[in-house]
């Protein structure tokens, strides 16, 4: 017979493993970097408002794509990884 204690720390970890796979899958270090040049518009002082309207993970990465666009070119699907996971990483903490 199984005890519950061990049964529940192994659904535990499971749970734990399983939230794990929503992390941005870019490179922070290189992401910040990308993002310099979204710095000629803005600052990062609309990653910090209390009004700030990115909710989520996927929204974050959505509005990172959006304004890519405006770039010529536009930025790749690595700059979009990167960006978000920077931004993540240093704002957002999704």
């Amino acid at each position: 017979m199984r005890t519950p204690g061990k049964f529940l720390y192994v659904l535990a970890s499971a749970v734990l493993l399983g939230g794990c796979t929503g992390a941005p899958k870019g490179d922070p270090v290189r992401g910040m970097e990308v993002h310099k040049v979204c710095l000629d518009c803005h600052g990062t002082e609309l990653y910090t408002s209390p009004k700030r309207k990115i909710q989520s993970l996927a929204a974050l990465r959505k509005d990172v794509v959006r304004w890519g666009d405006y770039y010529a070119p536009a930025l790749s699907e690595q700059d979009v990884d990167d960006i978000t996971a920077y931004l993540n990483r240093d704002f957002y903490k999704f």
